[in-house]
């Protein structure tokens, strides 16, 4: 550190903060965090604007827990009542951003919960009737909670907005107005967002009282240790083959695509070519997600292939490399799909592949983003890819995919029901073994996770369904499942009575 910067404790950041910090290497701070710190551990309201991996996510969770541990220490915990409340677009963002706050709330026996979409909201559900003071949320699921009365939010003192221009993006603004309006009006709000458009300003005169705004870099600017390639490949063949030598290398690197369909497929066929990959998108389950997320954190999986689901929320060290598979649609997403790398003072490259027909819009988006970067014409051998990737992987043999035997669905299928009906109460008729016609099953549930079940056979099921055979069963229902931030209005039909 030196003599010119200062330290975290003459910012006024508590020593129990300081030294969890210094456990984890951190003891300079970052632009935002020198600007921010003074007025947040203040108590002022703070608008910040801040490149993408500048070291935010610390800049407002120092202030937060700072405020909360000072006064309560964790000794007024009140169940569903939560101190502080961190709204974020993605249920990746709501977890790297936890991740930051545990360790610094830990110092002070502080005790802090993620609460979004797409999965059951029992555990949430717990963790609130159990008391806890930091709330991450997504918009959706929490206006959610509190209109289930499991969550009120006139106890908190400071809240947060994290990527307030992306919540705009997804159309999340509407939500987050009414949330901020059941917060107390004397609290303390803080604000970071790397552009003010799409209504985002609105909410800063709406929400913030005499808020010190800190604009560390440009909303366009990009981090001087990102060095940009621009590649354009003859046809759909050869990219193929140039993705394949990109995604080859022994560090960690993201594939950024357009749709969940590319992802999933260009992540299968890595692997199949000995490069092992895991997706990341919109149609994977929670776990899914937290899985592969975990298998790329810990260095098990090289090779990360992920839509924009993925540009705000992950943020995993040593990435090397991003990769634009395809060009995004407007700028402000390849600065956030390249902001996965070169992050926090890390060097790092970020290559945009293009097809001779896309030359004249990829060159239009870099020019908003203000790249500069000349085109070059390659191969997959090209001596610039070659330099890019460096040393290649070891080539891993991929596990068999698994094939279902010819002609065993249907009496797996029915094996299957024959012994649901024995746990239901024994077999009803012949029909009663069979299972239930597509066109039988349900077509709706009710929503916030109602258990719906008809069907037609098995007699009558708990839930209510009339059944042919007049043998008494059980019916069996599936919870509704959330999307990110909130809930999915239709239910997922996977139900078949028992006899």
């Amino acid at each position: 550190m030196t003599a010119q910067t200062p330290s975290f404790a003459s910012l006024g950041v508590p020593a129990p903060l300081v030294r969890v910090l210094a456990a984890q290497g951190k003891t300079e701070p970052f632009p935002i965090q020198l600007d921010t710190l003074p007025d947040t551990l203040a108590g002022r309201d703070v608008l910040g604007r801040g490149k993408t991996g500048s070291g935010k996510t610390l800049a407002f969770s120092l202030p937060m827990v700072a405020r909360l541990g000072g006064a309560l220490a964790g000794g007024k915990r009140r169940a569903g009542r939560p101190l502080a409340l961190v709204l974020a677009p993605t249920r990746e963002l709501a977890n790297q951003i936890d991740e930051v706050i545990r360790p610094l709330a830990d110092a002070y026996g502080l005790k802090s919960t993620t609460i979004y979409g797409g999965v059951n909201q029992k555990r949430q559900v717990d963790a609130l009737k159990a008391g806890v003071d930091i709330v991450v949320a997504c918009p959706g699921r929490l206006e959610d909670l509190m209109k289930q009365g499991f969550v009120t939010l006139d106890a908190v003192e400071i809240t947060i907005l994290d990527e307030a221009d992306h919540m705009a993006d997804l159309g999340f603004l509407p939500v987050v107005t009414r949330i901020l309006d059941k917060t107390p009006t004397g609290g303390q709000r803080l604000l970071f967002s790397a552009t003010l458009d799409n209504g985002v300003d609105k909410l800063v005169r709406r929400f913030l009282q005499n808020e010190v705004m800190h604009s560390v870099d440009e909303a366009t600017s990009h981090v001087a240790d990102m060095t940009h390639h621009l590649f354009e490949t003859a046809d759909a063949e050869s990219k193929k083959r140039l993705i394949t030598a990109l995604a080859s290398g022994r560090s960690r690197r993201i594939l950024f695509t357009r749709t969940k369909h590319q992802a999933k497929k260009l992540a299968r066929s890595l692997t199949e070519s000995g490069i092992p990959a895991v997706d990341l998108h919109g149609n994977l389950s929670q776990p899914q997600r937290d899985r592969n997320l975990a298998a790329f954190g810990d260095g098990s999986v090289k090779v990360l292939v992920a839509t924009d689901v993925a540009a705000r929320g992950v943020h995993v060290d040593d990435v090397a490399l991003v990769v634009h598979v395809d060009p995004p649609m407007e700028h402000k997403a390849y600065l956030h799909r390249s902001g996965r790398t070169a992050r926090a003072g890390s060097a790092g490259d970020v290559v945009t592949v293009m097809l001779p027909a896309q030359r004249s819009d990829t060159l239009s988006l870099l020019r908003k983003a203000a790249i500069t970067v000349t085109a070059t014409p390659v191969t997959e051998d090209a001596a610039a890819v070659i330099a890019l990737v460096g040393p290649k992987a070891d080539h891993v043999t991929p596990a068999p995919r698994e094939t279902k035997p010819q002609g065993g669905g249907r009496s797996q299928g029915a094996n299957a029901q024959r012994k649901r009906a024995a746990r239901g109460g024994g077999e009803g008729s012949r029909d009663s073994q069979r299972p239930a016609r597509e066109g039988q099953r349900p077509a709706r549930a009710a929503q916030g996770g109602e258990r719906v079940a008809q069907g037609r056979t098995g007699g009558q099921g708990r839930a209510g369904g009339q059944g042919r055979s007049g043998a008494q069963g059980h019916s069996r229902g599936i919870r509704v499942g959330d999307t990110v931030g909130g809930s999915r209005g239709g239910a997922r039909t996977n139900r078949r009575a028992q006899g």
